[in-house]
């Protein structure tokens, strides 16, 4: 695995992203035949709040592959539901780092709708070599990053 070694520029500042927030609206694809979201998207849900984060810290995850050639991938997920989501119910993600080791990151996300908690998931992602999938160290630039994001 190579080092990463595309500079960061970050557009937000690294306060900001302690506890990061990415909205989104409910369409049709996202729903179920009971007209509610699928469990599942939540899931979606985290992963595009994740990467929004990412990118908003300055860390693009193609160039991350293309550059150092790893990747993160997601390790372990567990999500807990307490009421639904709608039709055009506007969400806001919210995410927040529980943990970071030398390749690995624990997330707390949550889905709000308003004032109300839909969904709380706990989240662990780790970084792998993509040539063998084989976990690999988080590339010092990234990991200092992510650490100040804190």
């Amino acid at each position: 695995m190579r080092v990463y070694t595309k500079p960061l520029s970050l557009s937000v500042t690294i306060a900001a992203m302690t506890n990061f927030v990415w909205t989104l609206r409910v369409y049709w694809e996202d729903t179920d035949a009971g007209g509610v979201v699928f469990y599942a998207n939540y899931l979606k849900f985290f992963e595009r709040a994740r990467t929004e984060w990412l990118r908003a810290l300055g860390i693009e995850q193609q160039s991350l592959a293309d550059e150092a050639g790893g990747g993160f991938i997601v390790r372990s997920t567990a999500v807990d539901y307490n009421a639904p989501a709608r039709l055009d119910d506007q969400l806001e993600i919210r995410t927040r780092i529980d943990r970071v080791g030398p390749a690995s990151v624990q997330f707390t996300q949550e889905a709000w709708r308003a004032e109300l908690m839909l969904a709380s998931g706990a989240i662990r992602v780790g970084c792998v070599d993509r040539s063998t999938f084989r976990p690999a160290p988080i590339p010092d630039p990234v990991l200092a990053t992510i650490k100040s994001a804190r």
